[in-house]
């Protein structure tokens, strides 16, 4: 095992990863809120500037699980440089996108890189710091992560505010290009070859990912034929039949490969599958509001970028200020009761959704956001402690990476969902405007209608998994 680093690089190492853990998330959580004003000066419908979010959460989701395991086979540090880099130059191509399809060039190039930097983090800390201290740097970098995506939010509304949306991007450039050079100081990069690369990956099962890859493509497609109407049904429907039956064939046939990216004994793990798609389902409840707030906020209610960002923020706000008790409260109760508590909490937030009045009221908007995040909270924390203590030690890797695509996953299926869900609706409006009126209020209670069934069944499953298992559920 390699020595473990000074103090004054363990703290360097930390900044780095937090830099770039921060720069993620916060454009993840800011690109939410700027997608109305996005749309119209770049002259696409609604409908079509929620892809600029789909994009870059489907290709994180193709590759998460890949370079995580291509960090094992290769180098960490060199998959976590270079998709900093990756990154970097994709907030540049976003930040001076005039264009639709430049646009979104620039945020698949910046989600690749986001994947690769999601992947290894957790394995960089693992290799660096020792068992006494490990905890505390992952907390760390999981601070940076929770103060991007509180901040994502509020940071746009106040750019948006003064200058334009472009800012959101380009204000990575800069500070990516110093984590970069930071990071090449302080984690050693091995010199490799061309030819050391592929042997090292000789073997890895690329059928499988490419199987995978065109699944989830053809999948998430099937919802941008739904937006448009039904008029193309057919071909909606046969992209989703197809993208679904190709995703699934992709694990049957990573196990059976000599080199699978996910353990086989992961995907039999029964407990640690119904963990992670209950976290996947509730991703999907929670993303249908982070992308049509901003347009129930913005394009019909008329508020300002920066107001809609500080009540969007709340959500997350929440999440962080219950997280220390969550924690507590699931090394000394009953965790899967806890989560049972979370998803009906969630379930009485989407039916306050479903009540938003068609004027914007405060005390009427805020209490269902506040509930999200109290609902998510009571959830997530809970979950991923039952999902990893049904997981073998050596394995809690992969485990960690599988939990991570399965929570990216959720998310992307949530913003495809609502936003389909909602523009079918609609069909024919290119822009969300006052006045649609009732009729857009009808579409936006449907789709949340929707996410408070999913909510239900996932705490179904959790009260059924209880009951069969009762052992399993204490901590």
């Amino acid at each position: 095992m390699a020595a473990v680093p000074s103090k004054k690089k363990q703290y360097q190492i930390i900044g780095v990863l937090g830099l770039f853990s921060l720069l993620t998330a916060l454009a993840g959580s800011s690109t939410n809120l700027a997608l109305p004003r996005i749309a119209i000066d770049l002259h696409v419908a609604s409908s079509t500037a929620t892809w600029i979010v789909q994009v870059a959460l489907i290709t994180t989701t193709i590759l998460l699980v890949m370079f995580g395991h291509l960090g094992d086979l290769l180098s960490k540090n060199l998959v976590f440089t270079a998709g900093g880099l990756l990154f970097t130059f994709g907030s540049l191509l976003t930040g001076v996108a005039f264009d639709i399809v430049t646009m979104l060039v620039g945020r698949f190039i910046q989600a690749i890189g986001a994947a690769m930097v999601m992947a290894n983090s957790m394995g960089i800390v693992t290799e660096n710091f020792s068992d006494q201290n490990r905890a505390e740097a992952l907390a760390a970098i999981a601070m940076f992560v929770s103060v991007g995506s509180i901040s994502g939010p509020a940071l746009g509304g106040l750019i948006m505010s003064f200058t334009s949306w472009r800012w959101i991007f380009l204000l990575n450039v800069p500070l990516g290009i110093i984590g970069a050079v930071i990071g090449y100081r302080v984690l050693p990069l091995p010199h490799w070859h061309w030819q050391d690369i592929r042997t090292a990956t000789a073997g890895a099962n690329w059928t499988g990912q490419n199987l995978f890859t065109l699944g989830i493509i053809l999948f998430f497609l099937s919802g941008s034929i739904f937006q448009n109407g039904l008029s193309r049904w057919p071909l909606g429907l046969g992209l989703l039949v197809v993208g679904t039956a190709l995703t699934a064939w992709a694990f049957v046939q990573d196990d059976r490969a000599k080199k699978p990216w996910l353990a086989p004994s992961l995907a039999r793990n029964h407990n640690f599958i119904v963990s992670v798609v209950l976290l996947g389902l509730a991703m999907l409840v929670n993303a249908v509001s982070n992308i049509l707030l901003p347009f129930y906020l913005q394009s019909f209610g008329g508020m300002s970028p920066l107001g809609s960002g500080l009540i969007m923020v709340l959500q997350d706000a929440t999440m962080l200020l219950i997280t220390p008790l969550v924690g507590w409260l699931a090394d000394h109760w009953d965790r899967t009761k806890l989560t049972m508590v979370g998803l009906a909490v969630l379930v009485v937030s989407q039916l306050g959704y479903i009540t938003f009045p068609a004027t914007i009221t405060l005390w009427r908007i805020i209490p269902p956001i506040v509930l999200n995040g109290i609902g998510m909270g009571l959830f997530l924390t809970p979950n991923n402690a039952i999902t990893m203590g049904v997981v073998a030690p050596e394995l809690t890797g992969v485990a960690g990476s599988f939990n991570s695509f399965s929570r990216t996953l959720g998310m992307t299926m949530g913003i495809s969902l609502g936003s389909a869900l909602l523009f079918l609706q609609l069909p024919g409006v290119r822009q969300i405007t006052p006045a649609l009126g009732a009729h857009f209020m009808h579409a936006f209670a449907v789709v949340f209608w929707i996410a408070t069934v999913i909510s239900f069944v996932t705490l179904i499953v959790v009260a059924w998994r209880a009951w069969r298992t009762p052992k399993q559920s204490t901590n």
